[in-house]
């Protein structure tokens, strides 16, 4: 399949719920296509509302730059090249992890996007809903 579906974006979700679950946080997953269009979005008993919002930014900022927003985070800061990047595309820009690009042979189909809890665990609950992506295939 070369498109991502709701079908999929399900059992992403469940791939990264279960990390979440795992780890005892409660977050937003959101899931793009790679036209940056939301496909789903879930928010987990008592996670924060802000949460939704930068979830879905999360991967929308993956499937606009094509990489995971962890990759902006040094190059963002005040010193570095980007230094502004997140006051663009009407603040959609997130430079920080948890967004990271769902793809296969070498084509962005789509993005998660993960937000309610430390940065690193917010990687962590994207690279397990990645996972159950690549396990679709």
């Amino acid at each position: 399949m070369s498109k991502l579906n709701l079908e999929m974006a399900k059992k992403v979700i469940q791939g990264a719920e279960t990390e979440a679950s795992r780890l005892g946080v409660q977050m937003v997953i959101s899931i793009f296509d790679e036209g940056g269009n939301l496909i789903a979005t879930h928010r987990m008993d008592d996670a924060w509302l802000a949460s939704i919002d930068i979830a879905q930014n999360k991967a929308w900022t993956s499937v606009a730059l094509k990489m995971p927003t962890s990759n902006l985070e040094e190059e963002a800061v005040p010193e570095g090249s980007l230094y502004g990047l997140n006051t663009t595309n009407q603040g959609r820009i997130v430079v920080f992890g948890g967004g990271i690009p769902l793809e296969k042979d070498g084509r962005v189909l789509g993005a998660i996007g993960v937000s309610g809890s430390t940065v690193s665990d917010d990687v962590q609950v994207a690279e397990a809903g990645v996972q159950a992506f690549k396990e679709l295939f």
